[in-house]
């Protein structure tokens, strides 16, 4: 009988496996003897792992390098058909299917824009189940090959059987989406909040690569932020999320949708943003309907410079998003704050010199001194980019070996 907590050879071979091919994937050796002083494993173990996870497909020997005048190294590489992964984005304005191959390349994309504030779950399942379907249709991908869905949402998602989303945006509350997708489906569903999502795609493939501890902002119709703590995988690195968007930021300020007044979200989110143009005395109705074509259309004028409205509204935007960043530096004392989302994406580039102005009259200058605030690398994608994450890294943690 084995004791309780004691460590089975297969348990040792699973860590070995799981060591070897995540430090491969996340690019950090490329080589045996790269593995061999990254792990501290001998190099019998390291060519017997390596050839086990050659042997099963995850791992391909990509040609040699130089090694500082000895013998050639044999460069090694995550093999792209392997598997494929999807991740889905169920935002406020669209929801967005992307299909990758398993190291995340992207191979086919498909959007659906909503113009509506509350969706029916069942709407949102035959949308997605009707978004995998086309992807795999055009690419020619097996339903068989997935490795899994990852999927993102605007709100709390249960670590249970059933995958439970609570999402009051959406007027959701309690709803199996997991269990609605599988049954539609009928391959591993994964399902996390859309900021967390977020920041691990920014975390694994963006700007917060380096980032010992990252704050990485959603910033879209809602605002909320992903903290990223050791943020490569084989550092066993952990993120958790927050409500930063509904940190108060005015006392009995502007009304927020979640029912409190004052909330940063109620200054910077996107349809806030959008109602205090339109409620400027110059302000100008727009030629778009939907809410990020009418935030493009917004940054468009802004570009020409000329617009009262628009300067107005954008310096009120960049001093409280600044305010929000500033309380984010003095609480979680991050070495970077990343501004991401579709609305960072159109924004950001305009207002980003004023929020680190902003944000540095308010944090504690010792404090702001450390941190970085930058923008998001990966653009609108990023979020779904994430979602496809959480199937690669359970089949990471498993070694490449998931029970059938």
């Amino acid at each position: 009988m084995i004791p309780a907590g004691a460590q089975t050879t297969r348990d040792l071979r699973r860590r070995s496996r799981a060591a070897l091919l995540s430090s491969v994937y996340l690019g950090q050796a490329a080589s045996r003897p790269d593995l061999v002083r990254l792990t501290g494993m001998s190099s019998a173990a390291v060519s017997n792992v390596v050839s086990g996870l050659i042997a099963d497909g995850l791992v391909a020997e990509a040609g040699s390098v130089d090694s500082n005048g000895g013998r050639p190294r044999t460069v090694l590489e995550a093999r792209p058909g392997y598997g494929y992964v999807v991740g889905v984005d169920i935002g406020e304005t669209h929801i967005q299917v992307v299909l990758f191959d398993w190291t995340l390349s992207t191979l086919a994309t498909t959007t659906h824009e909503i113009r509506v504030g509350r969706l029916d779950p069942d709407v949102v399942v035959r949308l997605v189940v009707s978004g995998v379907g086309s992807l795999l249709d055009s690419t020619g991908v097996a339903l068989e090959a997935l490795l899994g869905i990852g999927v993102g949402v605007p709100g709390s998602a249960q670590n249970d059987e059933r995958g439970t989303v609570h999402a009051p945006t959406l007027g959701w509350s309690g709803v199996p989406l997991g269990d609605a997708l599988r049954a539609e489906i009928g391959v591993p569903i994964f399902i996390d909040n859309c900021a967390r999502t977020l920041g691990q795609a920014e975390a694994w493939r963006g700007a917060g690569r380096e980032a010992r501890r990252a704050v990485v902002a959603l910033w879209g119709v809602g605002v909320g932020a992903a903290i990223a703590e050791g943020s490569s995988l084989a550092e066993s690195g952990s993120s958790s999320t927050s409500e930063w968007g509904h940190t108060v930021i005015e006392a009995r300020g502007r009304a927020c949708r979640c029912g409190s007044r004052g909330c940063l979200e109620a200054y910077v989110g996107a349809t806030a943003i959008l109602d205090a143009y339109l409620a400027h005395p110059a302000g100008r109705p727009f030629a778009h309907e939907g809410t990020e074509a009418r935030m493009a259309e917004l940054v468009r004028r802004a570009a020409r410079g000329d617009d009262e409205a628009t300067a107005a509204t954008l310096d009120e935007v960049a001093e409280y998003l600044g305010i929000g960043v500033a309380n984010l530096i003095n609480l979680i004392n991050p070495d970077q704050v990343i501004l991401a989302g579709w609305v960072g994406e159109l924004l950001g580039p305009l207002l980003l010199p004023a929020i680190r102005a902003v944000a540095q009259r308010y944090a504690l200058s010792y404090l702001f001194e450390q941190t970085r605030i930058g923008l998001g690398e990966l653009g609108s994608g990023a979020v779904a980019l994430g979602a496809a994450t959480l199937p690669v890294a359970r089949l990471l943690a498993a070694g490449g070996q998931l029970a059938a």
